[in-house]
């Protein structure tokens, strides 16, 4: 699936995912390829992201890599979109 991050300065990423786990507000949940739509606001935490992926180098200092996973907290919370397998997660 496809994810986007975008901030209010920037997009932070676009690529190829295989999935993204994050704090939803009622509580954390996962999507998936082919995940059903959804629109959720998202709590103050840390999302997941799995796959191998790159961080351009002015935004590297925003996310955590660790093997196949990258970390990014999400200090102000903010919202996901999934929709045709592509996720659109503004955060702050």
């Amino acid at each position: 699936m496809y994810l986007e991050i975008v901030s209010p300065e920037a997009t932070l990423f676009q690529g190829e995912i295989e999935a993204l786990s994050v704090p939803g507000t009622q509580g954390s949940f996962q999507v998936l390829n082919n995940h059903a739509a959804v629109v959720s606001t998202l709590a103050i935490g840390e999302a997941k992201i799995q796959g191998k992926i790159e961080i351009a180098k002015a935004f590297q200092s925003q996310f955590n890599q660790k093997g196949n996973e990258t970390f990014l907290t999400l200090s102000n919370g903010g919202t996901l979109e999934m929709n045709d397998n592509k996720v659109i997660l503004l955060v702050d």
